[in-house]
This record gives C-alpha cells, sequence and structure tokens, in this order.
C-alpha cells in the first residue's frame, strides 16, 4: 500500500508517521489491499480536536473514515476500527452485486463472511410528492417536518435535488452532476 500522509495545521512528525504507517500498514490494513492501492490521510488540528482523515479510493467508490479526538494518537488508533467496518460492509456489496474488486487482496475477497451486526436493513418506505420548489422553500419544508434532509424537484432546473442541514444551523443543497 502506498501511503500518502500530510498534515493541516499540525507538522507531521517522524512519530506520527510511523504511528500512523502501524496502525493502518504493517499487516493492518494490507491484508485487505493490493500493494498498488494509494491511502491519503490527512492529519488536521483544530482547537482541542486531532482529526485523522483517511481516504482510499477502489474502483469508483471511496473508502473514508475520520476519527477526532484530543489527542492524534487517540484518533488513529480509533479510526483503523471504522475502515475495516466499511471494508466488510463493501465486500458484501461487492459479493451481492458480483462486481470486481481490483484494489482488494484476492485472499480478502474470497474469505467467508462472518456475520455482521452492520448490515443495511431497511425497515420502512415511504413514497413522497415531489412539488416543484426552490432551494429556500425545500429548507423550510425541512425545518417544518423535523427532518435533517429533503428531496425535491428543482422548479428552475425540474431535476432532484436535496438540501441538508450542517452544523451550525447552516443548510447546504446537492444537485444533480452530469
Amino acid at each position: 500500500m502506498q501511503f500518502i500522509i500530510s498534515g493541516k495545521n499540525i507538522n507531521v512528525t517522524e512519530g506520527l508517521r510511523t504511528a500512523v504507517l502501524e496502525k493502518l500498514g504493517k499487516g493492518k490494513l494490507e491484508k485487505y489491499f493490493t500493494p498498488n492501492t494509494e491511502v491519503h490521510v490527512t492529519l488536521s488540528v483544530e482547537k482541542d480536536r486531532q482529526k485523522i482523515e483517511v481516504t482510499i479510493p477502489v474502483k469508483g467508490n471511496i473508502v473514508r473514515a475520520e476519527q477526532v479526538s484530543n489527542d492524534m494518537y487517540a484518533s488513529i488508533d480509533l479510526v483503523e476500527d471504522v475502515i475495516e467496518r466499511q471494508l466488510r460492509k463493501y465486500k458484501r456489496k461487492l459479493a451481492e452485486h458480483k462486481q470486481a474488486g481490483v484494489a482488494f487482496n484476492q485472499a480478502f475477497l474470497e474469505e467467508d463472511e462472518q456475520p455482521d451486526e452492520d448490515k443495511i436493513v431497511i425497515y420502512r418506505n415511504k413514497k413522497h410528492e415531489m412539488k416543484p420548489m426552490d432551494a429556500e422553500e425545500a429548507c423550510i419544508q425541512m425545518e417544518l417536518l423535523g427532518h435533517s434532509f429533503f428531496a425535491f424537484r428543482n422548479a428552475t432546473t425540474d431535476e432532484i435535488n436535496v438540501v441538508y442541514k450542517r452544523k451550525g444551523n447552516t443548510y447546504g443543497l446537492i444537485e444533480p452532476e452530469y
């Protein structure tokens, strides 16, 4: 695996680099990926928050995990479990759709799957009228419903858009890109 380690508001010391390579490399995530797989690791510091972001591009998808704590070494320890859980989900997806996992180690793809509590189960299916509206009206509708996101048909473009609530009571808009 090829690690690309960078820092934001932090100097990536040899100790941090070694901790990342020991926790995510050498026998940990290497068993899942081929040797030429790139792993992007970003360490950042914001006030008292020590954050690690790990991004692994795999055949049109991205395995991404981030962990925040008040100690960078603790964040590094925590992120490994999150990545492994995501990889089990992705492996299940590959098996269900019979896709080729070119970035994955063949032994990982062939090993028997253990029962996993992370299996995605849809418990409820709702139908929702896509009334044409603008983004501001969709935000108001989302607030009235008490949801954290809202799908709507954009009155201007006639495409399906999603508004969502962000931290700090701000809003985001997702528009399709073709």
